[in-house]
């Protein structure tokens, strides 16, 4: 039977006992190789995590292979977790998702007044607001529809509309 590679690294790194965690622990090493087996690319390299985890954790042992996936929209933090019943997850920084990105020119500027969509299925909603974030196309923001509203977080469609996805 083949194993695939990250599964493998995982099953090698957790026999090694150099950095183990004490008995009745999860094994640290095993999210750390995890992070670097999705990025593709070990901790303090450019994609891949900022550091490696916390050797102070003390996480419930976990059974099962652990799951990474990419969590927010800038693909700038793997979420590992644990499938376990009761299982745990952590939420591990990256110096960004390994692409080399351009400083892209803000759509919209701090302060600047903007549209705000609410749309779902088969209706929108619009109101002014004001922009209290500069951010480039495609970006989230945080916006407010008055000086004393708590802010949201919008998408920029456009120069001056930002977007509010309801699913």
């Amino acid at each position: 039977m083949r194993i695939p590679a990250p599964t493998f690294v995982l099953c090698a790194l957790a026999a090694t006992p150099a950095l183990a965690q004490p008995p009745g622990f999860h094994d640290l090493t095993t999210i750390d190789a995890a992070v670097a087996a999705f990025t593709g690319t070990g901790a303090g390299q450019p994609g891949g995590a900022v550091m490696p985890v916390d050797r102070r954790l003390r996480l419930a042992p976990c059974y099962s292979p652990l799951v990474a996936s990419w969590h927010g929209m800038r693909q700038d933090n793997v979420m590992v977790r644990c499938p376990d019943p009761g299982g745990w997850r952590l939420f591990i920084a990256t110096s960004g998702n390994g692409r080399q990105e351009a400083a892209a020119p803000p759509a919209v500027a701090r302060g600047e007044a903007v549209t705000i969509s609410v749309a779902g299925e088969g209706f929108a909603v619009s109101q002014s607001g004001e922009a209290m974030e500069a951010g480039p196309l495609g970006g989230w923001i945080r916006v407010r529809t008055s000086a004393k509203a708590v802010p949201i977080r919008a998408r920029i469609e456009r120069p001056g509309l930002v977007v509010v996805p309801i699913d």
